[in-house]
């Protein structure tokens, strides 16, 4: 899952940043709201986390232009105010939540994860089954048949963008853009030795190169 973070106060973003990001999520920072805005609406992002006193522009107008634009990225709305009509008019511009600081870390995680998972319930199941693999996306579970398997935050993340694909191709570039943030300019070959770790863990028959286009999990016939 791949996170927009908001935010003028720099210390506050960049801790939410590192947290976030040992959850296992790819983490991208801006301090401005016309940067914000121009980054959501450019990158397909999970979730967008948001504050309302922003440079540029503030959060209510970068919210209600993503969503005339059509936009239903999760939008959770941050600030420093406290009233229930600062509230409303977050949610009216289209939040889908709201948190007021100072917050509890704990809690900003749960709300990431609930409104995650309700953006999931929408859609398709998050648990996973291809052939003898089951991955569940919500719980962060993996089996190879009755047996778990321990992946790290990122061997999981990785894995994500191939079985919310099964059968398909998916490039290098469209995992390092899911799986690690727009300011990660390391070698792009890291994808190959989470892959390869991931054929170790899982079986080696279970994701097949395709040369020149990227990786597929084969789905069992």
């Amino acid at each position: 899952m791949r996170l927009l973070i908001v935010e003028d106060e720099k210390r506050l973003a960049l801790s939410l940043a590192k947290g976030l990001t040992a959850e296992g999520y790819a983490v991208d920072v801006v301090h401005d709201g016309r940067e914000g805005l121009h980054r959501a609406t450019e990158t397909p992002y999970d979730l967008v986390i948001l504050d309302i006193m922003l440079p540029g522009l503030n959060g209510y107008r970068v919210c209600a232009a993503l969503r005339a634009a059509g936009h239903d990225v999760p939008i959770l709305m941050l600030t420093a105010k406290d009233g229930e009509y600062d509230e409303a008019e977050g949610l009216d511009t289209g939040a889908d939540d709201y948190l007021t600081k100072p917050f509890s870390y704990v809690v900003l995680v749960a709300r990431v994860k609930a409104l995650l998972r309700r953006r999931g319930a929408a859609g398709a199941s998050p648990v996973h089954v291809v052939g003898e693999l089951t991955v569940d996306t919500a719980a962060h579970r993996v089996h190879v048949g009755e047996d778990e398997v321990t992946l790290t935050a990122k061997e999981f993340a990785v894995l994500e963008q191939l079985v919310l694909r099964a059968g398909e191709v998916v490039s290098k570039a469209r995992i390092l853009e899911h799986v690690w943030d727009f300011a990660y300019d390391g070698d792009p070959n890291i994808v190959e030795v989470y892959v390869s770790t991931l054929r170790r863990k899982l079986g080696a028959p279970l994701i097949r190169t395709v040369r020149g286009a990227g990786y597929r999990l084969e789905v069992p016939r």
